[in-house]
């Protein structure tokens, strides 16, 4: 096979297509290489590029197959990791320079149970300083650029992961989501993200671990390919107390749920947010779509009015409680927008703590109870197209002004104040050529039942899906 329809391949169909010994892993890594050199100086999705370890991991995984031994379902699959997440023997930046050398002495469990599956390391992905915001910079790797348009932003922040995949240089990556940094760049590059329900893909990461709102998910070009990742890492974890105790395998016997008598919400803007007339009317046509595959659409005005309390509540403390005192170490070497979320979370009360775990219960059972009566929420994934790379964030969307760095990023975190499982699914494109996805919510714990409804929906918008960038 050519490097082009290695790297076009689904990585399902590589990985059946190594085990059969139909490619090496090699060969198969070989390919991706060749893409990340061709492709990566103009995109910058890949950092702590190690492409001569690849090649030998990979000939030590093909002489595994030679002898009829598989390590699981990512044997000789080419893999990079967020860079937030450890890697053992490979540096954990997160995109700080306070972190420029650190080298990971051990994997974390999400890195640890993809090497356990056979994936080849051959770097890690870009991501913004500490994850902090939907657009992938920093001052130690620069800028992640959308494939679809390299003027344009790829997200984030998971962005070097969807970049990288979108463009071909890795088969399947994974990502991490707190207000949308699996969704927004998965609506970005024409992906499937998923967000799995909180506990679903558990880790050992310091921190609040009884916190709800950041979790690790899947990002690819298919569902099923995003299914076979999630099959990989998730399972159950004994250091994280909301870890969910089922059998990861249940992701690998999806079967595709009809639209068919379905019943749909339909939230066109989650409570009334600005959205881009693009993404409105793209919303709106997607609307009608599941209405045209057989669903009966039931358009819902959400009971939104505490969730910005809940998500900004709940962030701020993340960030103060990850980076605080990191922040105040090395103030000279931290971007503004971190330090804001630190200072708003050290100026909260007793009382804004109370009222925000209140409102957290009653947004989780609000949405449980919706889900009584119907299937799935269908709403807007982003509030815009993807923006110029030279802006940090929007300030303003369709004349409304943004008050704090990610306001623009509501459509999502709204749905993270849920704590309800959220796909991002491709729908289609701007008159600019740049993808809009949509986004599907279901009940807590309802994963494979969004990814079974997400196969459906993959099959009718299959030549959006197809459209691969001009690079």
């Amino acid at each position: 096979m050519s490097t082009h329809e290695l790297t076009e391949r689904a990585a399902a169909d590589l990985a059946d297509a190594i085990r059969r010994r139909e490619v090496s892993s090699e060969e198969v890594v070989r390919a991706h290489l060749e893409r990340i050199d061709e492709i990566n100086p103009a995109v910058n999705a890949i950092v702590s590029y190690r492409p001569d370890e690849a090649i030998d991991r990979a000939r030590e995984l093909d002489a595994l197959s030679a002898r009829g031994l598989s390590m699981g379902a990512l044997h000789g699959l080419p893999f990079a990791v967020k860079d937030l997440m450890d890697v053992a023997g490979l540096p954990t930046t997160s995109g700080s320079r306070i972190h420029v050398g650190t080298v990971a002495q051990a994997d974390s469990v999400i890195s640890g149970r993809i090497r356990d599956a056979g994936a080849v390391f051959v770097g890690k992905t870009n991501t913004p300083e500490f994850g902090v915001g939907s657009h992938t910079f920093n001052d130690v790797f620069g800028i992640t650029r959308n494939p679809y348009d390299l003027a344009r932003s790829a997200g984030g922040s998971s962005g070097g992961a969807a970049a990288a995949v979108t463009s071909g240089m890795l088969p399947v990556a994974d990502g991490s989501d707190l207000g949308g940094s699996i969704r927004n760049p998965a609506s970005f590059g024409n992906l499937v993200g998923l967000r799995p329900t909180a506990g679903r893909v558990a880790s050992a990461r310091p921190g609040n671990a009884w916190d709800p709102g950041s979790v690790l998910g899947p990002l690819a070009r298919t569902v099923r390919d995003a299914a076979l990742l999630l099959s990989v890492i998730s399972a159950p974890e004994r250091r994280a107390p909301l870890s969910i105790d089922e059998d990861p395998a249940l992701f690998l016997s999806l079967q595709p749920r009809p639209f068919a008598g379905a019943r749909i919400a339909y939230s066109p803007d989650l409570g009334g947010l600005p959205l881009d007339p693009q993404v409105r009317a793209a919303t709106d046509a997607a609307a009608r779509l599941a209405a045209d595959l057989g669903a009966e659409v039931i358009p819902v005005d959400l009971d939104l009015s505490e969730a910005d309390l809940v998500f900004e509540t709940f962030r701020s403390l993340e960030f103060l409680d990850a980076h605080g005192d990191e922040a105040a170490e090395h103030p000279d070497l931290v971007k503004q927008t971190l330090k804001d979320d630190i200072a708003w979370a050290a100026g909260f009360t007793a009382e804004t703590l109370v009222r925000a775990a209140g409102a957290r219960t009653r947004l989780f059972r609000r949405f449980q109870a919706l889900f009584d009566d119907v299937d799935l929420l269908l709403a807007p994934c982003v509030q815009v197209l993807p923006f110029p790379v030279e802006w940090e964030y929007p300030t303003e969307i369709d004349g409304v002004a943004m008050d704090r760095y990610y306001s623009w990023q509501r459509s999502c975190s709204r749905i993270t104040a849920t704590a309800m499982p959220a796909l991002s699914l491709p729908f289609s494109f701007s008159t600019e050529g740049l993808p809009i996805g949509v986004q599907f919510v279901g009940p807590y714990r309802a994963d494979r039942t969004l990814l079974e409804f997400g196969l459906t929906w993959e099959g009718a918008v299959a030549d959006t899906m197809a459209r691969r960038p001009p690079l």
